[in-house]
């Protein structure tokens, strides 16, 4: 009762808040901070920034059709919450549903002025239906989406505070094995090579003064491994988008994404993990975070239905406490501080507003 208690305060806040006169709501460039949104898509991804110009950026876009519920999650929180009437980028992680679901759908629904991907294949092995949903793609950027290689910026605008949003993979690719020796590159364990999308993933670092947030999309074990072993060219982050939903293993044995020799190597001080109530949010994941002795709070999109209480982050850090038939699609949103030196980072329009000092022993040997 508690769960359901909460998640319903928690909605009606939020739909109070797409009430709201629109004056209180467009504050993103006005007060010169940088604002990540963690949206809700019932274990897909959708990652809204709003830059401190005014600039909007959605990396991914949830599942298609469920009568809509991840388009209209998207474009609440885009045009309601965060005051945006049109996308400068829309970013595609990898070519699988619960990331580019809805690019086409959004398209039809509000301007999106640029497009980047890792790259669209004619085929996907995993996916039959593949060449037909990128056919609605390709109409909706109108053949003219840019792609994205390692060592690329997507052009964003810079004000006092520098911001930056660097590829660090891209269709396997990784960037150059240069920085300090990781530590924790003999935690490595080698699995069989994944063949899917998903060890394709775009990862994407973005800095803004010295804060520092990284999303890998679906990358899998090997080639975070390869990212940072054995030398570590990422370095450390302030805030990490738990990869792969938080997928640890699978049935069999083999281990999926969110390797320690990675984990530990960029040693986050907050995760935020998009999961849905059963789908990621795994017991080897929450065990591996656990173990990152910099990680001050853990975060998740939703509570894992098939863990205890106890098996993972505590009930104040999850969003969405409840199964799919009740969800609210509460957000969990990260600010950072206009001179990048402190963020916070909450759940809901409402929710506790959890600060944070930007680390300052950061790394930047990807941003070099």
């Amino acid at each position: 009762m508690r769960y359901l208690t909460r998640s319903f305060v928690y909605g009606l806040a939020f739909c109070l808040l797409g009430l709201s006169s629109r004056s209180a709501l467009v504050a993103d460039d006005k007060d010169g901070r940088l604002d990540l949104y963690f949206i809700d898509v019932e274990g897909g991804a959708a990652t809204l920034f709003v830059t401190p110009a005014g600039e909007s950026l959605l990396i991914d876009s949830g599942y298609p059709d469920n009568g809509g519920r991840d388009l209209n999650r998207i474009l609440t929180v885009l045009r309601d919450v965060a005051g945006r009437q049109h996308l400068d980028h829309a970013v595609v992680s990898h070519w699988h549903l619960d990331h580019f679901g809805n690019h086409a759908a959004l398209a039809n629904k509000i301007s999106v002025r640029n497009f980047w991907d890792r790259g669209l294949p004619d085929t996907l092995p995993e996916d039959p239906k593949f060449p037909d949903r990128a056919a609605a793609y390709r109409a909706a950027c109108q053949n003219k989406s840019q792609t994205l290689k390692v060592g690329d910026l997507i052009p964003l605008k810079s004000g006092q505070t520098q911001l930056t949003l660097k590829t660090v993979t891209a269709s396997g690719d990784v960037l150059p094995n240069a920085g300090d020796v990781n530590p924790f590159a003999d935690q490595h364990q080698p699995q069989p090579d994944d063949p899917t999308d998903n060890a394709q993933s775009l990862s994407l670092l973005l800095s803004f003064g010295s804060f520092r947030f990284l999303t890998c999309g679906d990358l899998t074990w090997n080639v975070e491994a390869r990212l940072v072993t054995p030398r570590n060219p990422v370095g450390k982050v302030d805030l990490f988008m738990v990869t792969h939903h938080g997928l640890g293993g699978d049935q069999g044995g083999t281990r999926i994404s969110n390797n320690p020799a990675f984990v530990w190597a960029i040693d986050p001080v907050v995760t935020v993990m998009c999961n849905g109530p059963e789908k990621g949010g795994d017991l080897e994941t929450q065990r591996t975070l656990r173990k990152s002795k910099s990680i001050q709070a853990m975060f998740q999109l939703h509570r894992n239905v098939r863990l205890t209480d106890a098996e993972q982050t505590a009930p104040e850090f999850i969003a969405n406490a409840g199964t799919t038939a009740d969800c609210q699609g509460v957000y969990v949103k990260a600010s950072i501080a206009p001179d990048g030196k402190s963020y916070t980072v909450q759940i809901g329009p409402q929710g506790k507003v959890h600060k944070f000092a930007t680390r300052s022993d950061t790394k930047k040997s990807a941003d070099q």
